[in-house]
């Protein structure tokens, strides 16, 4: 998929939320939807930690519960949960995202280390 068609896909699933949001009555608008939205990250993150867990077989009681298949979904769900949360942000996500990861690129790759 081009990096056009995930900013496409991005736009399409903040808008299908904001949509959402107002046909069920707006109760929740403008800063606290963005900290909702941000707060989603954390509920995305449990997720990946209790797949590993799972995959892992690291709960005794429960055994192996998970795929390394579902830790992949789950980070997915991660990332996608991360940029929709920027696009409600920044409008601009797309051009935030790109500088910001060219200077972490930079900063972590960049001719200047040893």
């Amino acid at each position: 998929m081009a990096d056009e068609d995930v900013w496409d896909s991005i736009d399409r699933l903040h808008d299908w939320l904001d949509a959402d949001r107002t046909r069920e009555g707006g109760a929740h608008d403008g800063r606290e939807e963005l900290l909702l939205r941000i707060l989603k990250l954390s509920e995305e993150v449990g997720e990946v930690a209790q797949a590993v867990i799972g995959a892992t077989g690291q709960n005794p009681r429960k055994g192996t519960t998970h795929t390394w298949d579902d830790v992949r979904s789950e980070l997915c769900d991660v990332v996608i949960t991360g940029l929709v949360a920027l696009r409600t942000l920044a409008p601009d996500a797309r051009e935030v995202f790109t500088a910001h990861l060219a200077g972490v690129t930079e900063r972590s790759l960049g001719t200047g280390r040893g």
